[in-house]
Order: C-alpha cells, then sequence, then structure tokens
C-alpha cells in the first residue's frame, strides 16, 4: 500500500510540476540533441534537486528503453532509507517532432488516464558527454536537477564538471541531494 500511495504521490507531483512556469525573467536553459539509441540503458542518479517523492530515496536508477515508435519506456527505481524498493513505470517522447534534448515523461496510473494531458512532466536535457557516460537533467523553472551516470559513482574531476554546468544554467546546487551518504 505504501508503494501505491508514493507512486501516486509521485505521478501527482510531477502532474504539477508539468504545469508549473517559472516566475523569474531568466532564461530557459540551453539542452542537447540526444541520440536516443545512445542514451537508452541504465542511468543512476548521482545527486538531485528532488521532487517531493524522492524524499526518502537514498539511491535511485532509471533505465530507458527506445521502443520502435520513437517514445521512450522507462523504469525508474528508488531505494528508500529503509530499504523498501519503491517503482514506477513510464513512457517519454519528444515536446517536439524530430526534437530529442526536451521530453515529456507520463507515469503509469490512474491519474494520468483520466487527465492524460496534464500528467506530463518536462524533462531537458542539460548536457551529456561525447559518449553518454554522464548526463545532466533538469526542469525548466530550475527546481529540479539530476546529476546521471552510467555507474554509481563518478571521479571528483566528473562532478565538479557537472556541477559547474549546473550552475551556469542557473541551477541552485547548494540544496542538492547526494546518492547514500556521500557528499561531494
Amino acid at each position: 500500500m505504501l508503494m501505491r500511495t508514493t507512486l501516486l504521490l509521485s505521478c501527482l507531483t510531477l502532474a504539477l510540476v508539468g504545469c508549473a512556469s517559472s516566475n523569474d525573467d531568466q532564461k530557459p536553459p540551453t539542452t542537447m540533441q540526444v541520440d536516443l539509441q545512445r542514451y537508452q540503458g541504465t542511468w543512476y542518479e548521482l545527486a538531485r534537486l528532488p521532487m517531493f517523492f524522492q524524499r526518502n530515496c537514498v539511491q535511485s536508477e532509471a533505465r530507458y528503453t527506445l521502443r520502435d515508435d520513437g517514445r521512450i519506456d522507462v523504469d525508474n527505481r528508488c531505494q528508500e532509507k529503509d530499504g523498501q524498493l519503491n517503482q514506477a513505470q513510464g513512457i517519454a517522447e519528444a515536446q517536439q517532432p524530430g526534437k530529442t534534448d526536451k521530453l515529456w515523461v507520463r507515469f503509469d496510473n490512474w491519474f494520468s488516464r483520466l487527465a492524460p494531458d496534464m500528467t506530463k512532466g518536462e524533462y531537458w536535457v542539460l548536457y551529456h558527454d561525447q559518449d553518454y557516460s554522464v548526463a545532466l537533467v533538469g526542469h525548466p523553472n530550475r527546481e529540479y536537477l539530476w546529476m546521471l551516470s552510467r555507474t554509481p559513482e563518478v571521479s571528483q574531476e566528473t562532478r565538479d564538471k557537472l556541477l559547474t554546468i549546473a550552475r551556469e544554467q542557473g541551477y541552485d546546487t547548494k540544496e542538492l541531494v547526494w546518492r547514500g551518504a556521500d557528499k561531494p
């Protein structure tokens, strides 16, 4: 029951975030096009500016699988402080046909089936390195940010690079929650 409640709250939060707009006059973050074939696979969350439903997560990962129709299956997993595993599945698709830098993500639940246009969250790819080993993803209102890697740990140099890019894009990195108890 707790897992269902958490997943429901996550989807409701994602819906609200998708409808939120930035209150400042700051230019939107810049994004990078993505080769979805190379982007698919498992990504470990190194750090995040969390959404409400991630408040108890200590280790999170996402698996993206490219579908035949060009959309992406999303499988998010979160291990909580008490060891419980939460999972949410959804679909991501381009906000604009032919563009892969800005995606809509919708998780599968009863609320998204009732109000599909209200439950889309924005997933903007702000950065990925050339070999797709690290990525930086954020929401355009700059309230949410995810530092991702193909491995659960990266070098301090890589961390610093991702932090610099995030700050240059206008994200407040002082509030980042790091994977496990690890701090930069």
